[in-house]
């Protein structure tokens, strides 16, 4: 629910719960997780705890815009639409 979710970003700023009690990194880990999955399925990207507002060209096109669809690729811990779990893979530079 929104208020629990709004708990757990009290609790992950503050690195202690409502009754004064410290968070553990387990707990903080756990919360953080929580509330992206929460918002990924509620909020439009846009709302959502990190998001960055992607800059505008000079020909008023928005830099990153043919990459504001959904993939699969986004989440990889997730299961894909084959059911297989994609480990995180690092980009070489």
């Amino acid at each position: 629910t929104p208020e629990v979710v709004d708990k757990f970003r009290m609790a992950i700023e503050l690195g202690k719960w409502q009754d004064g009690r410290k968070l553990t990194a387990e707990q903080r880990e756990t919360c953080m997780q929580a509330v992206m999955v929460w918002e990924h399925e509620h909020l439009a990207p846009a709302e959502r705890t990190g998001y960055i507002h992607k800059p505008i060209r000079d020909d008023g096109s928005v830099v990153g815009a043919e990459c504001d669809v959904e993939h699969e690729h986004h989440y990889p811990n997730m299961p894909n639409p084959k059911g297989a779990v994609q480990p995180v893979k690092f980009r070489d530079k």
